[in-house]
């Protein structure tokens, strides 16, 4: 089975370089866009994240003590979730899968839009991001899965969630690898399309860590991301990194069919 990727932009902020280049980029600011990508083939379709919450408030007072006042999350007129997927011809309802990486609002902030899919989180994610973190975290829970998002996943359709081995098949030609690096529920997607495995992922914010093998700024672990780096580049020979500019260069916009 192959796939058609699309990417579709739902928010964008600016981040210190040393964020995105492990001890360097000092005197630099790097533009993230954040993509939600939609996955279609064989009659299915499979968003990766769901964008920023509404209410953007809460994330930026904490990133702005966090990181700094200049890095804040936007969201221009028109990018939220349900009113780029219009442009492709699709609606929240059409979704059959939610793919999340990392455990992060500005991914899962708007799950409960999509009432009819099942949503595909990391196990180990799952526990070490959220039930039973085994450091203190600086991003607080509630910027990690908000409140409303909370009570649908837990309490109104625990039923749809699905939760994920380090080594997952979700659909024939749909994969999921742990690859940590972010954060302890930062997955790799794998996607089979026609012009070869893409690797979608927020392991690695642009395409130069992955590509010249730049560790992440941001990386809770060196060893870990070495490792990813080098098994996602035996798995795919291309790479869709969830915060790269460049990404809507490499993946037009397509209408769904």
């Amino acid at each position: 089975m192959t796939y058609d990727i699309t990417v579709l932009k739902v928010g964008q902020c600016e981040v210190p370089g040393p964020e995105v280049y492990w001890m360097s980029h000092w005197d630099t600011w790097e533009q993230l866009y954040f993509w939600l990508v939609v996955i279609q083939g064989g009659g299915k379709t499979a968003i990766v994240n769901t964008g920023p919450p509404v209410d953007l408030r809460p994330m930026n007072e904490v990133w702005a003590k966090a990181i700094a006042p200049r890095s804040q999350m936007l969201v221009q007129p028109g990018e939220r979730p349900e009113e780029v997927l219009s442009t492709i011809g699709l609606k929240p309802a059409d979704v059959d899968y939610v793919l999340i990486t990392p455990l992060q609002a500005y991914a899962t902030g708007n799950i409960p839009l999509f009432t009819n899919a099942q949503v595909c989180i990391s196990r180990r994610g799952w526990i070490e991001d959220f039930h039973a973190p085994r450091f203190e975290m600086m991003i607080p829970r509630k910027l990690r899965i908000p409140d409303d998002v909370l009570v649908y996943l837990d309490v109104t359709a625990p039923e749809k969630v699905r939760l994920l081995d380090d080594e997952d098949e979700i659909l024939p030609g749909l994969r999921a690898m742990w690859t940590g690096v972010h954060h302890r529920s930062s997955m790799t997607y794998l996607v089979d399309t026609a012009d070869g495995t893409v690797a979608i992922s927020d392991s690695y914010f642009k395409l130069r860590n992955i590509e010249e093998d730049v560790p992440l700024g941001i990386t809770e672990s060196m060893e870990e991301c070495h490792v990813s780096y080098g098994r996602v580049r035996k798995a795919a020979s291309r790479f869709l990194p969830l915060y790269e500019p460049l990404v809507g260069e490499r993946f037009p916009q397509r209408r769904a069919r």
